[in-house]
Protein backbone atom coordinates (compact mmCIF):
# COMPACT_ATOMS: atom_id res chain seq x y z
CA UNK A 1 0.00 0.00 0.00
CA UNK A 2 1.50 3.19 -0.61
CA UNK A 3 0.75 5.09 2.31
CA UNK A 4 2.46 2.08 4.68
CA UNK A 5 4.89 3.10 1.67
CA UNK A 6 5.22 6.39 2.77
CA UNK A 7 5.28 5.92 6.25
CA UNK A 8 7.87 3.91 6.49
CA UNK A 9 10.19 5.71 4.49
CA UNK A 10 9.63 8.17 6.67
CA UNK A 11 10.72 6.36 9.57
CA UNK A 12 13.81 5.30 7.79
CA UNK A 13 14.67 8.73 7.19
CA UNK A 14 13.72 9.92 11.17
CA UNK A 15 16.36 6.33 11.71
CA UNK A 16 18.77 7.86 9.41
CA UNK A 17 18.94 11.69 10.87
CA UNK A 18 19.49 10.37 14.27
CA UNK A 19 22.47 7.71 13.44
CA UNK A 20 24.07 10.61 11.46
CA UNK A 21 23.57 12.98 13.99
CA UNK A 22 24.94 10.83 16.60
CA UNK A 23 28.14 9.86 14.82
CA UNK A 24 28.85 13.09 12.71
CA UNK A 25 28.63 14.44 16.40
CA UNK A 26 31.23 11.89 18.02
CA UNK A 27 33.67 12.22 15.34
CA UNK A 28 33.61 15.85 14.99
CA UNK A 29 34.35 16.45 19.08
CA UNK A 30 36.60 13.24 18.80
CA UNK A 31 38.46 15.42 15.74
CA UNK A 32 38.87 18.82 18.47
CA UNK A 33 36.05 21.01 16.57
CA UNK A 34 34.53 22.87 19.66
CA UNK A 35 31.13 21.36 20.86
CA UNK A 36 29.70 24.39 19.97
CA UNK A 37 30.55 24.64 16.69
CA UNK A 38 29.25 20.79 16.64
CA UNK A 39 25.75 21.93 17.81
CA UNK A 40 25.35 24.91 15.97
CA UNK A 41 26.07 22.70 12.25
CA UNK A 42 25.88 19.05 12.98
CA UNK A 43 22.70 18.99 14.85
CA UNK A 44 20.82 21.04 13.32
CA UNK A 45 21.52 19.95 10.25
CA UNK A 46 20.88 16.50 11.52
CA UNK A 47 17.10 17.38 12.67
CA UNK A 48 16.53 18.51 8.80
CA UNK A 49 18.09 15.85 7.12
CA UNK A 50 14.97 13.89 6.40
CA UNK A 51 13.39 16.90 4.38
CA UNK A 52 16.80 17.33 2.84
CA UNK A 53 16.84 13.65 1.97
CA UNK A 54 13.14 13.96 -0.05
CA UNK A 55 14.19 16.45 -1.57
CA UNK A 56 17.57 15.77 -3.12
CA UNK A 57 15.51 12.20 -3.88
CA UNK A 58 13.05 13.55 -5.27
CA UNK A 59 15.15 15.70 -7.74
CA UNK A 60 17.02 13.00 -8.78
CA UNK A 61 13.93 11.41 -9.69
CA UNK A 62 12.24 14.34 -11.09
CA UNK A 63 9.57 14.27 -8.31
CA UNK A 64 9.92 18.26 -7.58
CA UNK A 65 6.65 18.47 -7.15
CA UNK A 66 6.52 16.66 -3.86
CA UNK A 67 9.71 17.70 -2.98
CA UNK A 68 8.88 21.52 -3.15
CA UNK A 69 5.07 20.75 -1.15
CA UNK A 70 7.64 19.26 1.51
CA UNK A 71 9.83 22.26 2.53
CA UNK A 72 7.05 24.67 2.31
CA UNK A 73 4.72 22.10 4.10
CA UNK A 74 7.27 21.33 6.73
CA UNK A 75 7.78 25.20 7.56
CA UNK A 76 4.19 25.73 7.87
CA UNK A 77 3.84 22.64 10.28
CA UNK A 78 6.76 24.07 12.12
CA UNK A 79 5.12 27.23 13.12
CA UNK A 80 1.08 26.16 12.86
CA UNK A 81 1.87 22.42 14.59
CA UNK A 82 5.23 22.43 16.22
CA UNK A 83 5.01 25.67 18.06
CA UNK A 84 0.71 25.57 18.59
CA UNK A 85 1.15 22.02 19.90
CA UNK A 86 3.98 23.08 22.55
CA UNK A 87 2.25 26.43 23.56
CA UNK A 88 -0.68 24.71 24.81
CA UNK A 89 1.48 22.73 27.07
CA UNK A 90 3.70 25.41 28.11
CA UNK A 91 3.87 29.24 27.05
CA UNK A 92 6.61 29.38 25.06
CA UNK A 93 9.37 32.34 25.44
CA UNK A 94 11.67 33.96 23.21
CA UNK A 95 14.94 34.50 25.23
CA UNK A 96 18.16 35.82 23.44
CA UNK A 97 18.85 38.49 21.00
CA UNK A 98 19.99 35.57 18.88
CA UNK A 99 16.45 33.98 18.30
CA UNK A 100 15.00 37.62 17.84
CA UNK A 101 17.67 38.16 14.88
CA UNK A 102 16.62 34.99 13.22
CA UNK A 103 12.70 35.75 12.77
CA UNK A 104 13.91 38.83 11.01
CA UNK A 105 16.41 36.50 8.95
CA UNK A 106 13.74 33.88 8.05
CA UNK A 107 10.97 36.49 7.07
CA UNK A 108 14.02 37.38 4.76
CA UNK A 109 14.43 34.12 2.96
CA UNK A 110 11.03 33.05 2.92
CA UNK A 111 10.15 36.44 1.20
CA UNK A 112 12.89 36.35 -0.79
CA UNK A 113 11.42 32.52 -1.77
CA UNK A 114 8.09 34.58 -3.00
CA UNK A 115 9.63 36.82 -5.36
CA UNK A 116 11.40 33.54 -6.84
CA UNK A 117 8.26 32.30 -7.49
CA UNK A 118 6.61 35.53 -8.88
CA UNK A 119 8.20 34.20 -12.56
CA UNK A 120 4.95 34.59 -14.53
CA UNK A 121 4.53 38.29 -13.08
CA UNK A 122 8.07 39.21 -13.30
CA UNK A 123 9.18 37.05 -16.59
CA UNK A 124 6.09 36.27 -18.26
CA UNK A 125 7.55 32.41 -18.02
CA UNK A 126 6.19 29.17 -15.53
CA UNK A 127 6.73 29.58 -12.19
CA UNK A 128 10.38 27.79 -10.76
CA UNK A 129 12.83 27.89 -9.22
CA UNK A 130 16.09 27.48 -11.20
CA UNK A 131 20.14 27.19 -10.31
CA UNK A 132 20.76 30.61 -9.87
CA UNK A 133 17.67 31.12 -7.39
CA UNK A 134 19.55 28.02 -5.38
CA UNK A 135 23.06 29.64 -5.73
CA UNK A 136 21.38 32.58 -4.32
CA UNK A 137 19.64 30.66 -1.07
CA UNK A 138 23.13 28.90 -0.41
CA UNK A 139 25.00 32.34 -0.19
CA UNK A 140 21.93 34.10 2.11
CA UNK A 141 22.85 30.99 4.40
CA UNK A 142 26.06 30.63 4.54
CA UNK A 143 26.21 34.94 5.46
CA UNK A 144 23.79 33.73 8.06
CA UNK A 145 26.16 30.38 9.16
CA UNK A 146 29.11 33.08 9.91
CA UNK A 147 26.91 35.73 11.59
CA UNK A 148 25.48 33.34 14.33
CA UNK A 149 28.90 31.01 14.55
CA UNK A 150 30.89 34.28 15.18
CA UNK A 151 28.42 35.72 17.33
CA UNK A 152 27.78 32.74 19.46
CA UNK A 153 31.59 32.02 19.67
CA UNK A 154 32.20 35.76 21.42
CA UNK A 155 29.35 35.53 23.91
CA UNK A 156 28.36 33.00 26.79
CA UNK A 157 25.10 34.76 28.36
CA UNK A 158 22.77 33.54 25.50
CA UNK A 159 20.54 31.17 26.46
CA UNK A 160 21.05 29.20 23.24
CA UNK A 161 24.34 29.02 23.92
CA UNK A 162 24.08 27.66 27.29
CA UNK A 163 21.32 25.00 26.19
CA UNK A 164 24.23 23.65 23.21
CA UNK A 165 26.47 23.46 25.81
CA UNK A 166 24.51 21.76 28.52
CA UNK A 167 24.16 19.06 25.21
CA UNK A 168 26.44 15.62 26.28
CA UNK A 169 28.41 16.45 22.29
CA UNK A 170 31.44 15.61 24.32
CA UNK A 171 31.26 12.01 25.16
CA UNK A 172 33.64 9.66 23.04
CA UNK A 173 33.02 6.31 21.81
CA UNK A 174 36.11 4.12 21.87
CA UNK A 175 37.06 4.12 17.67
CA UNK A 176 36.93 5.92 15.05
CA UNK A 177 34.97 2.94 13.19
CA UNK A 178 32.57 2.75 15.04
CA UNK A 179 31.41 6.70 14.32
CA UNK A 180 32.15 5.56 10.95
CA UNK A 181 29.37 3.18 11.29
CA UNK A 182 26.81 5.13 12.56
CA UNK A 183 27.16 7.99 9.72
CA UNK A 184 27.26 5.29 7.13
CA UNK A 185 24.50 3.70 8.34
CA UNK A 186 22.54 7.04 8.78
CA UNK A 187 23.63 7.77 4.67
CA UNK A 188 21.97 4.40 3.93
CA UNK A 189 18.96 4.79 5.86
CA UNK A 190 18.50 8.49 4.27
CA UNK A 191 18.90 7.22 1.18
CA UNK A 192 16.57 4.35 1.54
CA UNK A 193 14.16 5.78 3.15
CA UNK A 194 14.05 9.21 0.54
CA UNK A 195 14.11 6.56 -2.10
CA UNK A 196 10.95 5.00 -0.70
CA UNK A 197 8.67 8.30 0.67
CA UNK A 198 9.16 9.58 -2.69
CA UNK A 199 7.63 6.60 -4.51
CA UNK A 200 4.79 6.06 -2.10
CA UNK A 201 4.31 9.54 -1.68
CA UNK A 202 4.00 9.47 -5.78
CA UNK A 203 1.53 6.73 -5.90
CA UNK A 204 -0.34 7.83 -3.37
CA UNK A 205 -1.14 11.14 -5.23
CA UNK A 206 -1.97 9.27 -8.10
CA UNK A 207 -4.47 7.43 -6.69
CA UNK A 208 -6.04 10.65 -4.48
CA UNK A 209 -6.37 12.24 -7.94
CA UNK A 210 -4.06 15.32 -6.11
CA UNK A 211 -1.16 17.05 -6.97
CA UNK A 212 1.90 15.24 -5.26
CA UNK A 213 2.81 19.00 -4.01
CA UNK A 214 -0.45 18.46 -1.59
CA UNK A 215 0.99 14.50 -0.78
CA UNK A 216 3.74 16.34 0.24
CA UNK A 217 2.34 18.93 2.32
CA UNK A 218 -0.07 16.85 4.12
CA UNK A 219 1.96 13.41 4.25
CA UNK A 220 5.51 13.84 3.94
CA UNK A 221 5.76 17.87 5.61
CA UNK A 222 4.32 16.68 8.90
CA UNK A 223 6.25 12.97 8.64
CA UNK A 224 9.89 15.02 8.29
CA UNK A 225 8.58 17.04 10.87
CA UNK A 226 8.47 14.59 13.57
CA UNK A 227 11.76 15.52 15.74
CA UNK A 228 10.91 19.27 16.00
CA UNK A 229 7.06 18.40 17.04
CA UNK A 230 8.40 15.43 19.50
CA UNK A 231 11.37 17.41 21.10
CA UNK A 232 9.52 20.32 21.32
CA UNK A 233 6.57 18.81 23.44
CA UNK A 234 8.88 17.14 25.87
CA UNK A 235 10.64 20.19 25.88
CA UNK A 236 7.22 21.62 26.88
CA UNK A 237 6.35 19.20 28.61
CA UNK A 238 9.24 19.91 30.97
CA UNK A 239 8.33 23.24 31.24
CA UNK A 240 11.93 23.70 29.69
CA UNK A 241 10.02 25.59 26.21
CA UNK A 242 11.77 28.34 25.93
CA UNK A 243 13.78 27.63 22.96
CA UNK A 244 10.93 26.16 21.05
CA UNK A 245 11.09 29.38 18.84
CA UNK A 246 14.83 29.21 18.18
CA UNK A 247 14.47 25.67 17.41
CA UNK A 248 11.44 25.99 14.97
CA UNK A 249 12.68 29.23 13.16
CA UNK A 250 16.24 27.80 13.18
CA UNK A 251 14.70 24.84 10.97
CA UNK A 252 12.47 26.55 8.79
CA UNK A 253 15.54 29.04 7.50
CA UNK A 254 17.52 25.90 6.80
CA UNK A 255 14.58 24.44 5.38
CA UNK A 256 14.15 27.44 3.04
CA UNK A 257 18.00 28.52 2.42
CA UNK A 258 19.45 24.73 2.28
CA UNK A 259 17.05 22.15 1.67
CA UNK A 260 15.17 23.80 -1.34
CA UNK A 261 18.01 24.95 -3.17
CA UNK A 262 19.52 21.76 -2.85
CA UNK A 263 16.99 20.56 -5.28
CA UNK A 264 16.91 23.60 -7.67
CA UNK A 265 20.35 23.12 -7.91
CA UNK A 266 20.25 19.22 -9.28
CA UNK A 267 17.09 19.74 -10.88
CA UNK A 268 15.26 23.32 -11.42
CA UNK A 269 12.02 23.19 -9.37
CA UNK A 270 8.56 23.85 -10.95
CA UNK A 271 5.81 25.30 -8.55
CA UNK A 272 3.03 23.30 -8.44
CA UNK A 273 0.01 24.77 -8.47
CA UNK A 274 -0.95 26.18 -4.85
CA UNK A 275 2.21 26.34 -4.71
CA UNK A 276 2.23 30.20 -4.02
CA UNK A 277 -0.20 29.94 -2.05
CA UNK A 278 1.61 27.55 -0.06
CA UNK A 279 4.73 30.05 0.66
CA UNK A 280 2.45 33.11 0.98
CA UNK A 281 0.94 30.73 3.97
CA UNK A 282 4.60 29.92 5.37
CA UNK A 283 5.61 33.81 5.00
CA UNK A 284 2.74 34.84 7.35
CA UNK A 285 2.43 32.04 9.78
CA UNK A 286 5.96 33.16 10.31
CA UNK A 287 4.69 36.93 10.62
CA UNK A 288 1.91 35.96 12.47
CA UNK A 289 4.89 35.51 15.37
CA UNK A 290 6.23 39.01 15.62
CA UNK A 291 2.49 40.16 16.92
CA UNK A 292 2.14 37.37 18.93
CA UNK A 293 5.06 37.60 21.02
CA UNK A 294 5.12 41.23 21.09
CA UNK A 295 1.71 41.47 22.93
CA UNK A 296 2.42 38.95 24.44
CA UNK A 297 5.17 40.15 26.53
CA UNK A 298 7.39 37.68 24.46
CA UNK A 299 5.48 34.92 24.77
CA UNK A 300 3.12 32.77 22.90
CA UNK A 301 0.22 31.61 25.52
CA UNK A 302 -1.90 28.97 25.15
CA UNK A 303 -5.10 30.82 23.12
CA UNK A 304 -2.63 32.09 20.50
CA UNK A 305 -0.96 28.11 20.68
CA UNK A 306 -4.41 26.83 20.10
CA UNK A 307 -5.29 29.64 17.71
CA UNK A 308 -2.29 28.55 15.33
CA UNK A 309 -2.90 24.89 15.04
CA UNK A 310 -6.79 25.67 14.35
CA UNK A 311 -5.44 27.50 11.31
CA UNK A 312 -2.87 25.37 10.66
CA UNK A 313 -5.49 22.04 10.57
CA UNK A 314 -7.93 24.79 8.56
CA UNK A 315 -5.53 25.21 5.88
CA UNK A 316 -4.40 21.50 5.64
CA UNK A 317 -7.71 20.20 5.34
CA UNK A 318 -8.19 23.56 2.43
CA UNK A 319 -5.30 22.00 0.72
CA UNK A 320 -6.36 18.48 1.11
CA UNK A 321 -10.20 18.88 -0.21
CA UNK A 322 -8.80 22.38 -2.25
Amino acid sequence: MPFIETLTGIALLLAGGTALVRGASALATRAGIPPLVVGLTIVAFGTSTPELMVNVMGALMGETELAFGNVVGSNIANVGLVLGAAALIAPVAIDGSVVRREIPLVLLITAMLLVMCLDPLLRDQPASLDRSDGVLLFLMFSIFLYLVTRDFLETDDEPLVQEIRALHLTERVERYGRDALWIAGGVALLAIGGNITISGGSTLAEQFGVSPAVIGIVVVAVGTSMPELVTSIIAAARREAALCVGNVVGSNLFNAAVVMPASAVILPVQVPQGGLLDITASFLFLLALVPVFLMGNARMGRPAGAAMLAVYIGYVVYRSIG
